[in-house]
């Protein structure tokens, strides 16, 4: 009897021994919620300074600038750290400001164009540095006679493209700087020139400069860039902690009702996003100052939820619940 009574005291314990190590080990493994991603835009990098030498380089002017733009999204939309804005909602808005190419490095004016998109940062930059950093040595040159001739100089020639990238992150409320890095990239072979063997270049004239080509990227000076942008993002990756989330106020109307389907007058440049869940709420009256006339306040009542099913640019598709039915004009906000 002893024995039995040891066994039904031990058993229960091993077991409630075993259960919570089991539970604390799939705890240990449970992956950890993931970081909120801040939203960036990056913006087309100036490229005045070096202007002449690329023009040298390609033989007519190409927006190297906006190159290393894409290349620099595409970077950190890989890195995954941020959530970068598409580049189309991006171009609109500079269209629709008359943002000129000598405003690419502004940091005022960013944050205007960041603001409007609804970005926590907006990033700037300029290229300082963009082209060739060429060697020749001379080896020998008499080291070893040949009667009273000397062996001769042997020349080695080697080429090297050099690229340094500066950007700012830009706080879109403010215009502070809050992160300045500077990437830089080389690469070097002997006897080539910058673009190849041949040292000419049909990338196409007046900016048609693909540098996301192999064409391109094969070259001494596509590495080098390549490298640059690399430093760049990584930097900027290894400074997302210092970004600010901004707070998104999304404002707008129902502009279409059809049953519990809504047309929303926002969409992306707004903030607006799939999954977003909006108040709507119907206007009953306002009140005025008595002295002025001028409008002080709306009242307002909430007629039910508006959950954001699909979204582009300028509009948006959501699925209303509430006790009542929505109507054209109603407000939604977030």
């Amino acid at each position: 009897m002893p024995a039995i009574r040891i066994t039904r005291v031990v058993f229960p314990v091993v077991v409630l021994a075993l259960f919570c190590s089991a539970t604390l080990a799939q705890d240990a493994a449970a992956p950890a919620a993931p970081a909120v991603k801040h939203r960036v835009a990056v913006m087309n990098f100036d490229y005045g300074t070096v202007r002449t030498t690329v023009a040298q380089i390609f033989g007519t002017d190409q927006d190297v600038g906006k190159g290393i733009s894409d290349l620099l999204v595409e970077k950190l939309v890989q890195d995954g750290k941020y959530s970068v804005i598409e580049r189309n909602a991006l171009d609109k808005i500079l269209k629709e400001q008359n943002f000129s190419n000598s405003d690419r490095a502004d940091s005022s004016t960013a944050a205007k164009i960041g603001k409007i998109l609804g970005v926590d940062c907006i990033i700037i930059g300029s290229i300082t540095q963009f082209g060739r950093d060429d060697k020749h040595t001379n080896v020998g040159g008499g080291g070893y006679g040949l009667g009273k001739f000397g062996l001769g100089g042997v020349g080695k020639s080697e080429s090297k493209a050099v690229v340094a990238v500066s950007a700012r992150m830009i706080n879109t409320t403010t215009a502070e700087i809050l992160v300045a890095v500077t990437g830089k990239g080389e690469s070097t072979r002997g006897s080539t020139s910058l673009l190849g063997a041949g040292g000419g270049w049909s990338g196409g004239g007046g900016g048609g400069l693909d540098m996301g080509s192999s064409n391109f990227a094969n070259t001494i000076l596509g590495e080098a860039v390549r490298k640059a942008v690399d430093d760049t993002g990584a930097q900027l990756d290894a400074n997302s902690d210092k970004v600010p989330t901004i707070k998104i106020e999304v404002s707008g109307v129902v502009a279409d009702v059809s049953g519990a389907t809504l047309i929303l007058n926002v969409g992306k440049l707004a903030g607006v996003k799939v999954g977003d869940k909006l108040s709507v709420s119907r206007p009953v009256r306002v009140v005025k100052d008595p002295t002025t006339g001028k409008v002080i306040k709306s009242v307002v009542d909430k007629i039910g939820e508006a959950t954001v099913t699909e979204v582009d640019n300028d509009s948006a598709t959501a699925t209303f619940s509430g006790a009542g039915a929505a109507k054209v004009g109603d407000v939604v906000k977030n």
